[in-house]
């Protein structure tokens, strides 16, 4: 664009002394010249249009305005669809946004969506076609693309078949800088199925159904499986922190505490748009990032690099039980909800909750009673503002319907505990007095699959309750409760153990929650139940004056009564066991074992593990210098029907006879093949020796020597001292007895 010269006046020129050829103006040029902008970030390109003519067009751009309009603003005017020789369109049209935001925002909620019944959009930004076209990734000839042969891959779940035909479970032990992957062989040693050196930098960690194993680097993170142990997927987030599974292991978030910075050589699979972001949701499948999140955008006052795991809890973003939804609190405002692949808001816009302080979802997809739409469901709670009561909330999603509230009192605060299956919910409310001096804690259960979902109130309980733990697949809870106030004390205080469980109606409907049994005078503060219920392990973990651990049944007489009887005589105590500087518990998915650890991350004092069986029976205990982790390998959800699963439950002990004499049979083939070993290699020493000595005597033939050296030797020495001697044979007998008996006769 030329510079305009308006602003001189015509008096400052004299044609005679200025020659306008010769004037020098680039200065002026490059004040008052309009720089154009040189970049097409703002440009996408929409395929998959149909073709239309050129009175067909301006109707098929008003219909497309209303779906790019959703993720940015456009306008007619800003809409190029180039036209055919034969007067149709070329099914293609150049979009500009007002800004790279919004066109980047275009391809990741627009591409792959249906215009119609049978036209879907494919959205790409006009820097990406070019880019490939410079490289030479796009040619101008059609070249049909080349189908690879098919490769059979490994099953990713091979673990499933045991192949000592056992049923073993496997686990992950990291320890100094190897990491090695086993199956439990209960009281002997594990069994080795890979080790590997610096397997990873920081930490590994199984996926939710056992399929991967996820090893953290500082250039990204890895996924291993197989039988083989290869890298199945890999996932660049650069100095990476934390990462968490979606349930149905479809999606993966990784945090890192450090900004993403991306080069101006670009980078391999993020782009500009994830540039300054911590947070990064992938898709497993594809390898490929959905979204990114800035730290500062979720949680502003942590904003900037720190070390260490971030002060929120962990996960950010929780998932809905069936992976299509993923959430995230802005704490006091709303609660956001992507919808999944795309990654978009649901409606378009957060879910406004005025206070909110946390949410959980439920756990299962639950079905209520007298509902037959599709829905999940989360739980939320709000803190006391001005004269407004504290309140919980249950919510439906995706209607966003409230499906039940509850008012609450003198809150100090509020913890959210799902049952396994979505059966229950459990509200832990800690309440202050009125001068706020002391403390306790009320239990507000709600039945989510009764019609109008009841709420219970468990209120008998006087002292705060800092540990709450549902029965998995049940309907029985237990509590650690503490009379002193919460908070870090020179000498942990003593606690109490309480067990919980419903009263049994007629037809075996469940009743009114009833106290059954409390321990006193505890030092434990963690709950551990078995994955499959009925056993449950009360322990004392990071407490460096006790290390307890108490295994109890809660059906000792065997299924759960089925009439009105003393339900506490079936809590007893099977066994007890004390592990020294005890860090961490955890169950094996099939609920025969318990793993124990010290872990090095926590202290240096006898780091190692102790394995369990479910009655607290020490089967094996191993000292391991630097041991740092151990990770029982989660299993996926049984085929079974539930009714096969009860008709295993009632024919248990025609299998446990079974499973009896293989153990025998296996404990006896043990002996036995600790025999057929030394024979074998006894047998292997007769085959060598027998060899070597048909080897010498071939040697000495080929040589002309004597096959005895021995006995031709003997023979010259004798003719030496006795040349007329005849050999002469010497019989000697021996007499042996065997046995004596003497007997005296009358």
């Amino acid at each position: 664009m030329a510079p305009s010269f308006d602003h001189l006046r015509e008096e400052d020129l004299d044609e005679e002394d200025i020659d306008m050829d010769e004037v020098d103006i680039s200065d002026l040029r490059e004040k008052y010249e309009v720089q154009l902008e040189q970049g097409y970030d703002t440009f996408v390109v929409i395929d998959g249009l149909p073709a239309v003519s050129e009175e067909q067009k301006p109707k098929l751009i008003k219909f497309l305005l209303k779906k790019l309009n959703t993720v940015g603003k456009t306008r007619e005017d800003m809409i190029y669809m180039p036209m055919g020789d034969d007067g149709m369109s070329l099914r293609f049209a150049f979009v500009e946004y007002s800004s790279p935001a919004e066109a980047s925002a275009a391809v990741r909620q627009l591409d792959y969506v249906p215009l119609d019944k049978k036209h879907t959009l494919r959205v790409n930004k006009l820097t990406d076609i070019d880019r490939y076209g410079r490289e030479g990734r796009i040619s101008e000839e059609f070249v049909p693309p080349k189908i690879e042969p098919f490769q059979e891959k490994e099953h990713l779940r091979w673990f499933m078949a045991d192949p000592a035909d056992r049923g073993r479970d496997q686990f992950v032990m990291y320890r100094g800088d190897t990491v090695g992957v086993f199956w439990n062989n209960e009281k002997d040693q594990p069994e080795n199925i890979v080790d590997r050196q610096h397997w990873t930098e920081t930490f590994v960690q199984w996926s939710p159904l056992g399929t991967y194993l996820t090893s953290v680097h500082a250039q990204g993170v890895q996924l291993w499986g197989g039988a083989s142990w290869s890298r199945l997927r890999r996932f660049p987030h650069p100095f990476v922190n934390l990462v968490a599974f979606s349930p149905g292991e479809k999606y993966l978030v990784t945090w890192s505490n450090r900004p993403i910075q991306i080069p101006d050589s670009g980078h391999p699979v993020l782009t500009l748009d994830d540039d300054g972001k911590n947070y990064i949701i992938w898709d497993i499948e594809t390898a490929r990032p959905l979204r990114s999140f800035a730290q500062q955008d979720i949680h502003p006052e942590e904003h900037g690099p720190k070390k260490g795991p971030p002060k929120f809890p962990w996960p950010v973003f929780k998932w809905s039980a069936d992976d299509k939804y993923v959430a995230r609190l802005n704490q006091g405002t709303s609660i956001s909800i992507y919808e999944l692949p795309k990654m978009n808001l649901l409606d378009k816009q957060a879910v406004k909750i005025e206070g909110v302080m946390d949410f959980e979802w439920a756990p299962a997809t639950v079905q209520r009673e007298g509902v037959k739409t599709y829905e999940q469901l989360f739980c939320f709670w709000t803190p006391e503002i001005g004269n407004n009561p504290a309140r919980v909330g249950l919510m439906s999603i995706p209607s966003k319907q409230i499906v039940r509230t509850l008012n609450l009192f003198s809150v100090s605060d509020v913890k959210m505990h799902w049952q396994s299956e979505g059966t229950y919910l459990c509200v832990k409310v800690d309440r202050h007095s009125k001068s706020k001096k002391s403390q306790a804690t009320t239990l507000e259960i709600f039945r989510v699959k009764e019609k109008g979902v009841p709420v219970e109130v468990v209120d008998t309980i006087k002292d705060t309750v800092i540990n709450f733990a549902w029965e998995p697949k049940g309907d029985r809870f237990v509590i650690i409760t503490t009379p002193e106030p919460v908070g870090a004390t020179a000498v942990p205080p003593k606690t109490s153990v309480s067990f919980f469980c419903p009263e049994l109606k007629k037809g075996n409907q469940v009743g009114s929650f009833k106290h059954l049994r409390t321990l006193e005078k505890k030092n434990h503060n963690a709950i551990y139940w078995s994955p499959k219920g009925r056993f449950v392990v009360i322990a004392t973990v990071h407490n460096t004056q006790s290390s307890d651990l108490e295994f109890w049944d809660l059906d000792f007489d065997g299924e759960k009564p089925e009439n009105e009887k003393d339900l506490a005589a079936c809590l007893q105590l099977m066994g007890t066991g004390d592990h020294y500087g005890i860090t961490d518990v955890e169950w094996d998915p099939s609920g025969r074992y318990v793993a124990t650890w010290a872990s090095a991350w926590k202290h240096t004092m006898e780091n190692g593990y102790h394995l369990y069986d479910f009655k607290g029976e020490l089967l094996r205990e191993e000292h391991i210098e630097k041991f740092k982790q151990w990770q029982w390998r989660p299993r996926p959800p049984t085929l079974l029907t539930k009714e096969e699963q009860k008709q295993i439950r009632k024919n248990l002990r025609e299998y446990s006879r079974i499973f009896e004499q293989e153990d025998a049979e296996r404990i006896s083939s043990a002996d036995v093949a600790v025999v057929e070993a030394r024979r074998r290699l006894l047998n292997e020493w007769y085959a060598w020796r027998e060899a070597i000595e048909k080897e010498v005597a071939e040697e000495r033939a080929a040589l002309g020597l004597p096959a005895d050296p021995a006995a031709e030797l003997l023979k010259r020495k004798i003719a030496e001292v006795a040349p007329d001697a005849q050999e002469q044979v010497i019989e000697e007998i021996m007499e042996e007895v065997l046995e004596e008996t003497e007997e005296i006769v009358n």
